[in-house]
C-alpha cells in the first residue's frame, strides 16, 4: 500500500496526468489531441474570465481564448510544458499571460490560425455565465483560481452522480446530496421515503462521502506532479471553495 491522503489509498503516482497529456500532445496522435481537448473543457471558462477581466470585450475574449488553446497545440509551445516547474494550472495561466502580452505587443495581430475552433462556444455560452459573476474586487488571478475550484468540484459531483445513476441509485444520491446541503432532510426522512433502514442510509452516506473523496483525489492528481503538490493543491481547492460558499 502506498501513502494515503485523507484516508484515500495511494496509487502508482499519476500514471496519466494532465501534464503527460500535454507532453503526448506534442506528437500527432489523434487520441492525444482528444485528451487535450477534454482538458481544455475544464479550463476554458476560468481562462475566459481572466481574459475578460483584462479589459477585452466579449468578442475579443472569445477569439483570444480560442486562439490560446490553438496556440497550445503547436509543438513548439507545448515543448515548454514542464511538470517540474509547478502545477498545471499555474503553467496554463502563465502561458495565457504571455499570449496576451504578445497580442498587445503586436497590436492585436495574434490571431487564430486557420479559424480553427477548439471549444464549441455555442454550447458553453461563456458571456452569459460571465455576466452572472459578482462584481467583486478580486484580481483576475484569484477569480481564475476560484472558478477552477468550482468547476473541479462540479466535475467530481457529476462523475459520482453518474455512477449512482448507472447503478440505479440516483434517488439515493439526490437525497443524500440534499441532506449534505441542509438539515431539512434527515436520515430518518430519507429512510422513510426510500423504504430503507436508517442504518442502511447512513452506510450509503458513508460510501458516498468516500467516493467523492476518491474522485476529488483523481481530479486533482491529474494536475500536479508529486504527492507534496497534491496535498497543497487539495488544501488550496478547499479554501477556494469555502470562499465561494461551497
Amino acid at each position: 500500500m502506498q501513502r494515503s491522503l485523507n484516508g484515500i489509498p495511494g496509487r502508482k503516482w499519476f500514471t496519466t496526468t494532465h501534464w503527460s497529456i500535454v507532453v503526448s500532445a506534442r506528437g500527432e496522435s489523434e487520441s492525444a489531441r482528444e485528451s487535450l481537448e477534454q482538458l481544455c473543457s475544464v479550463y476554458w471558462y476560468p481562462l475566459y474570465i481572466y481574459v475578460r477581466r483584462q479589459g477585452f470585450d466579449p468578442a475579443e475574449a472569445e477569439d483570444l481564448t480560442q486562439g490560446f488553446f490553438e496556440h497550445l497545440f503547436r509543438r513548439d509551445r507545448l515543448h515548454q510544458a514542464d511538470a517540474s516547474k509547478g502545477r498545471f494550472r499555474t503553467f496554463l495561466l502563465g502561458s495565457l499571460q504571455n499570449f496576451l502580452n504578445d497580442y498587445r505587443d503586436h497590436c492585436g495581430r495574434v490571431k487564430r490560425g486557420g479559424g480553427q475552433t477548439i471549444i464549441s462556444w455555442e454550447a458553453q455560452d461563456a458571456e452569459s455565465r460571465y455576466l452572472l459573476e459578482q462584481a467583486d474586487e478580486v484580481t483576475p488571478e484569484v477569480l481564475f483560481d476560484r472558478r477552477w475550484a468550482v468547476i473541479t468540484l462540479g466535475r467530481v459531483r457529476e462523475r459520482v452522480r453518474a455512477e449512482f445513476d448507472a447503478g440505479g441509485k440516483g434517488s439515493i444520491y439526490s437525497m443524500l446530496a440534499a441532506h449534505a446541503d441542509g438539515p431539512e432532510l434527515t436520515y430518518e426522512e430519507i429512510a422513510r421515503r426510500l423504504a430503507m433502514s436508517e442504518a442502511a442510509v447512513k452506510s450509503a452516506a458513508h460510501r458516498l462521502r468516500q467516493r467523492l473523496r476518491e474522485v476529488l483525489w483523481e481530479e486533482v492528481a491529474d494536475t500536479v506532479a508529486s504527492p507534496k503538490e497534491m496535498e497543497l493543491e487539495l488544501r488550496i481547492l478547499v479554501e477556494l471553495a469555502a470562499a465561494e460558499g461551497l
